[in-house]
């Protein structure tokens, strides 16, 4: 399992990274995808809005359970990552096989960079799912 130290996490299992200023990508963990399983389906609707930190910007289905994702800081979703859209063709799974790099969710727009100082580093992270 894997907690890249260039992330932020949450309690949740979601992970952001930081990428240009207030721009960042977030994604569910290691730990969170292996728990899941395989993911057949990502639904996100919220693309153009604002949502508010620890809300539902989306949900993740699996073969066995569905599961909301929250996001981590309060933030603009500019986009969803088309990789994983089934309805052009996406391959849910690229969570499964790289979850901190093909497998992002979304890319936001973060309305507070203070925000991130909330959240878990790699090592807190780690210590919380063990």
């Amino acid at each position: 399992m894997t907690f890249p130290a260039d992330c932020k996490y949450t309690a949740d299992h979601e992970w952001v990274r930081v990428e240009n200023g207030n721009i960042a990508y977030v994604g569910i963990t290691d730990f969170a995808q292996s728990e899941l399983g395989e993911l057949v389906y990502i639904e996100v609707e919220t693309v153009g809005q604002t949502v508010n930190a620890h809300a539902v910007f989306g949900t993740v289905e699996a073969v066995k359970t569905t599961s909301d994702l929250f996001m981590p800081v309060t933030a603009k979703v500019l986009e969803f990552n088309p990789a994983l859209d089934d309805s052009k063709n996406g391959n849910p799974a690229l969570i499964n096989e790289d979850p901190y790099g093909k497998g992002w969710i979304v890319k936001i727009e973060i309305a507070n960079p203070a925000d991130l100082n909330g959240l878990m580093d790699a090592a807190a992270y780690q210590s919380h799912v063990a």
